[in-house]
């Protein structure tokens, strides 16, 4: 039996500098170490696995992975309320567009791929640039950008930011046509949660507090470019500063919008009061974007594109967006043993790099909307293509430049990624985001949310299939995937990050199928991203580009891929390898297997 006297009766001055010594230890433990200073110290043990992983998560009835703890957990209160796996990925989307808004939100656009039980769908739920704006008069408007000095001179392309950028918002369209097929509670309780932490506010998370930070900064650089970036600054820096790890954040504007959708559907957003007031914000601004743009836009249902890759399928969606890019890198390598070499070695990255500059230049050549182009997608996928392309590759070498391959036409390319899976084996594969970090730093007037910056990935050379015209999506970069085998559901998973999606997919089926990895070490596994080549906008370009690698690559290895011509560049912060999500089933019994990203703030939740 615990004395209590003696348990408790310290002297008060005692206790008291005890207390507060604890509380100054902890908050330094949780803040990190000051000063910029680190214990440079390797990981600990693990009785199975690798020491630098952590064991996946496992659950029956329902699971949830997503780059905000918060938000797993509102995914997983949906499905214990009766909410499908739909039900709980629009409710998690909607709390990582109020806590997650340096990578997406309501502005931005949306991609997924259900497995309903019995088969696939894809939602290609991007918007479209404005129908009352030509090229001609699109490029106007940058040269008086640049004669009033807004813009460099010698600036290339689209403006990153302000409202040239700016393309009709997708997500919440993708919302109500998800849920009216897959739906099962009304969407005034799916929004909800989100809708509450809007008003009541939530803690900062410490990755998220980071990329606030660089979004600020940003913005100070890019001010010129936008109309007016007060709105921003009012909604998400009051004071001029970025929200730390830990602060409690409110955005009452967001909660009111969301009250507003969850009131009046889609058509709120699109052609009711919500439009209205975006209109009305648009005109004052003097932006291309109008009314009617909102009021005609549409999602579409797609059918996934696939490739097999030694007896296991994967799942992409279609153009306009990169996703048939891993799928080509998947058709090249399954020309090479990669399991009979060691994961870790100069040989196994040179070879996936190389495909990836191989699938990203018949990317910059073919991608566009297909309203707009013709697609090759069987030639571009077929297992004769991927050979000849990857015979192209020498073992040896980086190729010192790569060009597109030449096919016939049949018929004459910052985001947050979440999977949920529910109790009936529903499984969601959902990507969103504002492009560019935070979006174009324009938010409407009381609004509470930021518009997207996805129209500078149009290029602007006449000819080009992915050249601006009026109401047309741009190449778009975020991709939901899908795993599949004989059939039946494997795998729901994404990464987020631009250009490094279909390279982290390819990674990450790479690593399961080749090396054995479970679903958490294949994403926790050391990455590369390329960076450089030719590009969907047409721009100048590096042909050999920048192979980034993180510090789990061995030093052996990247002097190697240096001897064999490569320019490798070691990074250390994890920024811009994306963000894994990943739910799997386990083979044997069914459970579901979760995992999350440690470059992210995210987590795993299950019952």
């Amino acid at each position: 039996m615990v004395n209590s006297s003696h348990c408790c009766g310290r002297s008060r001055s005692k206790y008291r500098w005890w207390s507060v010594g604890t509380v100054l230890f902890i908050f330094v433990i949780a803040a990190g170490v000051s000063n910029n200073s680190r214990a440079e110290i390797g990981p600990g043990a693990r009785p199975v696995g690798y020491d630098w992983s952590r064991s996946p998560v496992y659950g029956v009835n329902g699971m949830a992975a997503t780059a905000q703890p918060l938000a797993s957990q509102v995914a997983i209160d949906v499905l214990q309320a009766g909410g499908s796996a739909v039900d709980a990925a629009i409710a998690a989307n909607a709390a990582l567009g109020l806590m997650e808004p340096t990578g997406n939100g309501i502005g931005g656009d949306l991609f997924a791929i259900v497995w309903d039980g019995q088969s696939l769908s894809g939602y290609n739920g991007s918007g479209r640039s404005p129908k009352g704006q030509t090229l001609a008069q699109l490029l106007q408007r940058i040269d008086d950008m640049k004669a009033s000095g807004k813009l460099a001179a010698d600036y290339e392309g689209i403006p990153s930011h302000g409202s040239l950028s700016v393309t009709v918002p997708g997500t919440v369209d993708g919302w109500f046509a998800l849920h009216d097929r897959f739906g099962k509670l009304p969407m005034q309780q799916v929004l909800a949660p989100a809708i509450k932490y809007a008003h009541e506010g939530f803690p900062v998370s410490p990755v998220i507090a980071y990329y606030f930070s660089g979004n600020l900064r940003r913005f100070q650089q890019v001010a010129p470019m936008v109309e007016g970036v007060d709105n921003a600054m009012a909604t998400y820096f009051k004071g001029e500063r970025a929200p730390v790890a830990g602060e409690i954040f409110r955005n009452p504007d967001l909660g009111n919008t969301l009250s507003a959708i969850a009131q009046g559907g889609r058509d709120a957003f699109y052609k009711g009061v919500l439009a209205k007031r975006m209109d009305a914000y648009l005109q004052r601004i003097n932006a291309p974007l109008r009314y009617r743009d909102f009021a005609e836009h549409r999602g579409e249902w797609v059918t996934p594109l696939s490739v097999d890759y030694r007896g296991y399928t994967l799942h992409e969606l279609p153009p306009n967006g990169q996703g048939m890019a891993a799928l080509q890198m998947l058709s090249i390598l399954k020309n090479f043993d990669l399991a009979s070499m060691p994961r870790d070695s100069a040989q196994v990255f040179h070879l996936m790099v190389e495909a990836k500059r191989l699938a990203f230049e018949d990317m910059a050549r073919y991608y566009a909307d297909t309203d707009f182009a013709q697609i090759p997608y069987q030639p571009l996928l077929s297992d004769a293509y991927g050979k000849a392309r990857a015979a192209l590759i020498d073992p040896a070498k980086a190729m010192p430049d790569v060009a597109a391959g030449e096919v016939k036409l049949e018929g004459e390319g910052d985001t947050t990624y979440l999977t949920v899976a529910d109790g009936n084996g529903m499984m969601v594969s959902l990507i969103q985001s504002n492009y560019r970090g935070m979006g174009s730093g324009l938010v409407p007037d009381g609004m509470g949310f930021m518009l997207q910056d996805r129209g500078e990935l149009f290029a602007l050379q006449e000819g080009h299939p992915n050249v601006y015209a009026p109401g047309k999506r741009p190449f778009h970069t975020i991709i939901p995937a899908f795993l599949s085998k004989g059939g039946k559901p494997v795998m729901s998973f994404g990464l987020m990050g631009g250009g490094m999606q279909p390279q982290g997919h390819v990674q990450v089926v790479v690593n399961m199928v080749d090396y054995g990895m479970n679903v958490q070490e294949a994403g926790d596994a050391a990455r590369f991203l390329h960076d450089g080549g030719r590009t969907p906008e047409a721009l100048s370009f590096d042909p050999l580009g920048t192979l980034h690698v993180e510090t789990g690559v061995p030093a052996e290895t990247v002097m190697k891929l240096r001897a064999m011509g490569h320019q490798v560049k070691v990074d250390d912060r994890g920024v811009m390898f994306g963000g894994y999500q990943a739910i799997a089933i386990d083979p044997s019994s069914g459970a579901y297997i979760g995992a999350t990203e440690m470059r992210k703030d995210g987590t795993v939740a299950a019952y």
